[in-house]
């Protein structure tokens, strides 16, 4: 009887950003709650 085991590592490096990746990621976070908050103001007319 013949056992073969396989291991895997991965490693995940955490990414670090710049100043204008972090200033993007605030905008599209700010458009995307702006428009969630629209879209529900709608369902409010219905």
């Amino acid at each position: 009887m013949t056992v073969n085991i396989l291991f895997l590592t991965i490693m995940v490096k955490k990414r670090e950003i710049s100043i204008e990746e972090a200033i993007h990621q605030e905008v599209v976070e700010k458009m995307y709650e702006n428009n969630k908050v629209q879209r529900m103001s709608m369902y409010d007319y219905i």
